[in-house]
């Protein structure tokens, strides 16, 4: 049965310093996603890790908050933003209970989705719903199972399962998701370990109706 990773192992992965989502620079296809004119008004960023996509909104002008349920994630990314000199928020938080922030116009997704399991799939985009304004976008980019990579991996359906009711699905399609390859995951792609490369994922643009 399909299930969704512990929150144990993204602790662990912090204080080992080995994330395989952590590449020190935000994904390319969140940036096209910007420039594409995609994000606006106030944006989360949920699942933010050590925040490379906060930074990067927050120093292109958006009204941004990036939340992790992972303490040591927060410490991480606070230490980052200063390190850029960028006055970027962050706070401990859970996904699945977004309704206890204030509405937004925008969320960026970037490989949480994925990581759950099917009932918190429902549990997570009921929450999704409750945090975004009407009107407003959710954006998922989340590993796919059409190749070896990295991380757990989804079909499309998957996410067209959960965004039914109450949602858009306006766009899905492939996409990539730029990860560090572990020994196990390296070897199943046929790579060295530690290598940074392109995984095939989805790109979901969801509008809440």
């Amino acid at each position: 049965m399909e299930a969704s990773i512990p929150r144990t192992r993204f602790d662990s992965a912090y204080e080992t310093g080995f994330a395989p989502w952590v590449i020190g620079e935000p994904q390319p296809a969140i940036i096209e996603l910007e420039r594409a004119g995609l994000i606006s008004g106030s944006v989360l960023d949920p699942g933010c890790g050590t925040g490379e996509h906060t930074i990067l909104l927050t120093k292109l002008g958006y009204d941004v908050i990036g939340i992790d349920f992972s303490p040591r994630a927060i410490e991480k990314a606070r230490a980052n933003a200063a390190e850029h000199g960028v006055a970027a928020r962050f706070e401990v938080a859970d996904a699945m209970e977004l309704g206890d922030l204030p509405p937004f116009d925008t969320i960026v997704d970037s490989a949480l989705f994925h990581i759950f399991g099917p009932e918190e799939r429902v549990a997570y985009t009921r929450s999704l719903h409750a945090a975004c304004r009407p009107g407003g976008l959710v954006h998922v980019l989340a590993l796919s199972n059409t190749d070896p990579g990295i991380g757990p991996r989804i079909g499309d359906d998957v996410i067209r399962d959960v965004f039914t009711e109450g949602w858009d699905l306006e766009s899905l399609e492939p996409s990539s998701y730029r990860g560090v390859f572990g020994e196990e995951d390296a070897r199943r792609a046929g790579l060295e370990t530690g290598t940074i490369s392109d995984a095939t994922a989805w790109l979901a643009r969801a509008r809440r109706l």
